[in-house]
């Protein structure tokens, strides 16, 4: 494999040679314009009107072993270290998952249910929290809350601290496993709880991307098949004594399972209204839930 010069436009066939087979023609011009330009700070605009500068050897070499990597069915995103979600930029490597429109959506929900609260400071936790792009956003979006998260992995809590104080946004994270019966002491009570759980039954791996299946961390990303939701059962159940009276529960859900997880609330009566919510694709995607008063 070689690039032909150092030209920009002898790169772009490079990627388009090397990667026709790994991505389709909208996802190549899409990797391509972000690769270039965190690497050579290129807009859109740029990739057109330099296409016949030549590159120094320094950003040749780079743009090189990115293809490589990308060849290999390694995430964009890892290979960068960040990511765009929500109009901010986050770090994140192997030890977290990478950010999803669907998540964007689960985010966006919340911060309009809140416009309609007349409280000026409310108490929010994550659980999950991965990268921390669900709290990040939350406290940049409100910056009067007091915003936790906890996750279960020290790794991933070292990238959401980074993310953090990359965005400006002071938040407490906890590492504890909330499977366990004492993660109820470490909890306080809450205004609004949400999660984005594993919730992907292993016996589904077979139906999703290998480009996600081989490098995104899996302790994230599946539960067992005769215990899909497990987290949810759980978090319901922290509910009881950690969500306040009126508070609400937002979940990010499997489609799959969500009328079973919608029937676990119900179960609890623990909910004056219970929500399942469609995302843009059209699949059942959300669940709120207000604590009766």
């Amino acid at each position: 494999m070689r690039i032909a010069s150092n030209k920009l436009q002898d790169i772009i066939a490079f990627y388009t040679s090397e990667l026709s087979s790994v991505y389709n023609s909208n996802e190549l011009t899409s990797v391509l314009q972000q690769v270039l330009k965190h690497y050579l700070g290129y807009s859109s605009a740029d990739i057109i009107t330099k296409k016949n500068e030549n590159l120094n050897q320094s950003d040749v070499l780079k743009l090189y072993d990115c293809c490589l990597d990308l060849k290999k069915n390694n995430p964009l995103q890892y290979i960068l270290g960040e990511t765009f979600f929500y109009g901010m930029y986050f770090k994140v490597n192997s030890s977290v998952l990478i950010p999803r429109p669907e998540t964007e959506e689960l985010v966006e929900l919340i911060l309009n249910d809140c416009k309609s609260l007349n409280e000026t400071t409310i108490d929010i936790l994550d659980i999950g929290t991965g990268s921390g792009c669900i709290p990040v956003v939350l406290k940049k979006n409100l910056p009067d809350a007091n915003v936790s998260a906890v996750d279960v992995s020290q790794e991933a809590l070292v990238v959401a601290q980074r993310n953090s104080q990359l965005n400006k946004t002071p938040i407490l994270f906890t590492c504890t496993d909330i499977l366990k019966s004492d993660a109820e002491y470490i909890l306080d009570s809450y205004d609004i709880i949400v999660s984005n759980p594993p919730y992907i039954a292993k016996n589904e791996a077979n139906q999703m991307q290998e480009r996600v299946k081989n490098n995104e961390p899996s302790i994230a990303l599946f539960v067992e098949d005769t215990n899909a939701t497990i987290f949810y059962k759980r978090i319901i159940g922290l509910c009881t004594k950690h969500l306040n009276q009126g508070g609400k529960l937002y979940f990010e859900l499997n489609p799959l399972f969500a009328d079973e997880v919608k029937k676990i609330a119900e179960s609890s009566n623990l909910f004056s209204e219970i929500k399942l919510m469609n995302d843009l694709s059209g699949n059942t995607r959300f669940l709120r839930a207000i604590k009766h008063d």
